[in-house]
């Protein structure tokens, strides 16, 4: 399954991201569409004001592409790569409606929340029900509980798990390079699983996605020049969710994806314990800004996050994953 056109096929996606890129944020620049900083963030992360945006564009529709005419030139482009496009291009949508509120209106806060999540659930279902008229649409199993087969539980836990982690990535978007990394590190691993189970589909188009965030890295990694955006966040994590349910391992996103679920579960704490006591659990949430507060600086965050990200993913691969 990996051979030199496969090869080829990453290498070309990489140098897409790398030609284009440069040019997409020189057009940003010149009309001075920039990232708007939160208000309450850290007070050092307003110098990134300004900073062009939206870089998820450009490696969505680069893999999008890519992964389409080669799977359309040398093999069969199956039902699971179309729910992965579905993907791909609603939640980007969703996400590049949300940044282009906060880029181009000036408002800080882009869609609302429940415009948002409506759109995410509007999106899940659309491709869960596109995987179940193919038959690709694995039962869920539960620990004690066992297999469940039913289409309503299937609908709305898968639907819970894709909206769930398109907003976890989304929480961890918040360091030059941290997403991008995490996301790496967690296709990564499930492009090892899928040409294990000979996914032909899925694994094309992980590895597209692989090579074209590698290549947006070059830009993202500190100091960043450009900023992956909501339209890249977003839709990143509804892939990954989506990824682990066709290739029948939900679950191994609590350990492939920890820190995306530690992220999401430090502003749950942070926001609960506030109201219960109005006191702070934590400095500054999500938890990558913690430990910014307690004195790291952003590579030493991003290592140490990538680090558990790499070692907890080596570890399912390890003991449970192939």
């Amino acid at each position: 399954m990996f051979n030199i056109s496969v090869a080829f096929l990453i290498i070309i996606t990489f140098l897409g991201i790398c030609v284009t890129m440069p040019s997409y944020i020189s057009y940003l620049r010149r009309h001075k569409e920039g990232q708007q900083i939160r208000e309450e963030g850290p007070k050092w992360h307003e110098k990134k004001a300004g900073t062009p945006t939206m870089g998820g564009i450009v490696f969505l529709v680069i893999t999008a592409i890519f992964s389409f005419v080669y799977l359309s030139l040398f093999h069969t482009v199956t039902s699971s790569f179309y729910v992965l496009l579905v993907i791909l291009l609603v939640y980007g949508l969703i996400g590049f409606f949300d940044d282009f509120i906060k880029v181009f209106k000036k408002q800080n806060l882009g869609l609302k929340a429940y415009q948002k999540f409506g759109l995410q659930v509007l999106a899940a279902v659309i491709s869960l029900i596109i995987a179940t008229s193919n038959n690709i649409l694995p039962d869920l199993q539960v620990p004690i509980v066992g297999t469940i087969s039913s289409l309503i539980v299937l609908f709305a836990f898968y639907a819970i798990w894709i909206v769930g982690f398109s907003n976890a990535v989304n929480l961890s978007d918040g360091l030059d390079g941290l997403a991008t990394g995490l996301s790496i590190i967690a296709f990564g691993t499930y492009g090892i699983i899928a040409y294990q189970q000979n996914n032909l589909s899925v694994f094309i188009f992980i590895v597209t996605l692989v090579a074209s965030l590698l290549g947006f890295m070059v830009f993202n990694k500190k100091p960043a020049k450009i900023f992956m955006g909501d339209v890249g966040s977003l839709a990143l994590g509804g892939i990954l969710a989506t990824v682990s349910i066709l290739l029948d391992r939900p679950w191994s996103l609590l350990i492939v994806g920890i820190v995306f679920v530690l992220e999401t579960l430090s502003v749950i704490l942070q926001v609960s314990y506030f109201k219960m006591t109005h006191k702070r659990l934590f400095k500054m949430s999500p938890i990558h800004h913690h430990f910014e507060m307690l004195g790291m600086n952003e590579w030493q965050v991003d290592s140490l996050f990538w680090a558990v990200g790499l070692i907890a993913s080596i570890c399912y691969l390890i003991f449970g994953g192939i």
